[in-house]
């Protein structure tokens, strides 16, 4: 039960490395891999939730020493990558520029600070309540994907269909970690600084993070790079 996070990491790579070799365009793989490793910083947050939120055991031990261990880090390049191109393979679309006169619109005058607003918020929740962080995290990426909503509409069946896409696999994916180490969440999860609520033995807040998670993650290429799916209509 030891590398039970490890593991499990390194299943959800494969079934990274399972999508990524499945999608038919070098675009859609180029926007998979920048995404993912973008996404594994978010790794280094993981002081954050040690032991708020969990207690992971890790490899040499590094979560309960230090806070940070190499399992977040191989965890979110995986769930970074997956998040923003599975709408893409099932619905098999296609990029093309946003153009121009449409970015200088008075809908995209804070476009950085959308951007920016799910990290902002996150911050202020941490230093200015006493949630547990993974409700202060679900919220921030909320609020982040309703503040790209509303600057980049074009993206918003992309961003709703995502988050129930990622929630279903994220549900499929944490039921292989129940089945294979029975008690494991009871061990580790803080269930309770939590709502100790148990789905078919996942937390409540592994699948909030899911569907908040790929809400906001799916829209974060086109955002950052101004691109747009082909016929969704401009952005106004």
């Amino acid at each position: 039960m030891h590398y039970a996070w490890l593991i499990w990491s390194l299943l959800l790579i494969t079934v990274w490395f399972i999508v990524y070799f499945s999608l038919g365009s070098k675009d859609k793989k180029r926007e998979m891999l920048i995404v993912s490793l973008w996404t594994s910083l978010l790794g280094l947050t993981e002081p954050l939730f040690v032991t708020e939120y969990w207690s992971p055991p890790s490899l040499f031990n590094l979560a309960l020493k230090i806070g940070f261990d190499i399992e977040s880090l191989i965890f979110s390049f995986g769930i970074g990558g997956l998040a923003v191109v599975l709408y893409e393979k099932i619905f098999n679309t296609k990029h093309e520029t946003v153009p121009l006169h449409v970015r200088h619109s008075s809908r995209h005058r804070y476009h950085l600070w959308t951007i920016a607003s799910a990290p902002v918020i996150f911050i202020v929740l941490l230093l200015a309540t006493n949630l547990n962080p993974i409700y202060s995290a679900a919220i921030a990426m909320v609020a982040g994907g309703l503040f790209t909503w509303y600057c980049r509409p074009d993206l918003k069946r992309k961003m709703f269909a995502s988050a129930l896409i990622f929630l279903a696999l994220y549900f499929v994916y944490f039921l292989t970690l129940i089945a294979l180490y029975p008690g494991y969440v009871q061990r580790v999860w803080n269930l309770e600084a939590i709502s100790g609520v148990l789905i078919l033995g996942i937390p409540l807040e592994e699948l909030m993070f899911a569907l908040s998670f790929g809400f906001l993650w799916s829209s974060i290429y086109e955002h950052l790079t101004w691109r747009k799916i082909k016929g969704s209509g401009f952005v106004q």
